[in-house]
């Protein structure tokens, strides 16, 4: 199945629109067989979902989103996995062992609204 994480840097970005790449793995029978990166084509309302889906992806796995951009993965059969953190080498080996569980999404609704992967702030909660 191949897969793409919101990165920054080598962390999981907490929102995936504005993250400035996307790790791609390919894990077959629980093994990484294939990893690359790409950069974000840029935070627009349904692009995102549209470039991954045209590099063969399946399943996203980030921080969080917003109703509206899980809708657009959805149209494209994508499955959505968010309020995953951490560094991505240990989410590659949870993908792989089938043991990464997702939760609630860490980006609050509007958050994204009106900007694009130049945000610096994502309005989380957790942030001043």
């Amino acid at each position: 199945m191949r897969i793409a994480i919101s990165t920054d840097e080598s962390y999981v970005s907490e929102h995936f629109g504005r993250c400035p790449v996307f790790t791609i793995v390919d894990i077959e029978d629980g093994k990484l067989v294939n990893r690359k990166s790409i950069n974000n084509p840029g935070h627009a309302p349904g692009a995102i979902p549209q470039f991954l889906n045209s590099e063969g992806v399946k399943m996203i796995v980030c921080g969080g989103m917003g109703a509206r951009a899980m809708g657009f993965f959805e149209e494209f059969g994508i499955d959505t996995m968010t309020g995953i953190s951490g560094k991505i080498d240990d989410i590659i080996l949870k993908l792989q062992n089938g043991t990464l569980e997702g939760g609630k999404s860490l980006c609050t609704p509007g958050a994204g609204r009106g900007y694009g992967i130049d945000k610096t702030v994502c309005d989380h909660p957790h942030e001043d």
